[in-house]
């Protein structure tokens, strides 16, 4: 985990090439005090590093983010308010990459919209 402390996985279940994932995030962690003081927003890089360690969780694999062919982020992620997302991840394997298709959300809410193509490191 690349940024300590900042989630927990709650429940992890992977069908074919499904995951569905619910994260927990911790509103008190230190990245929320300067992003942004007083009204905690989850960065986008975090969220994209997420979805790249549950794809990892995933595959079996490391992997290096090569192109983000499509980011649509269309909720405010506020760790005090919304502290559970669910992760959906259709994931293939073509060669050496690792294709991803993403959704998060929160309660009823679609966050965050995200094709990805990741590079295999090992």
């Amino acid at each position: 985990m690349l940024i300590e402390g900042l989630y927990t996985v709650e429940s992890f279940e992977k069908e074919e090439q499904t995951v569905k994932a619910t994260v927990k995030l911790n509103a008190g962690h230190e990245v929320f005090k300067g992003h942004f003081p007083g009204n905690p927003v989850m960065p986008g890089v975090c969220m994209i590093q997420i979805i790249k360690e549950l794809t990892e969780q995933a595959t079996e694999k490391s992997l290096f983010l090569s192109v983000a062919s499509n980011i649509k982020f269309m909720a405010i992620i506020n760790p005090e308010k919304n502290d559970v997302i669910q992760l959906t991840l259709t994931i293939s394997e073509e060669d050496a990459t690792v294709k991803v298709k993403n959704t998060t959300s929160f309660d009823d809410t679609l966050a965050l919209k995200l094709s990805a193509t990741f590079a295999i490191l090992n």
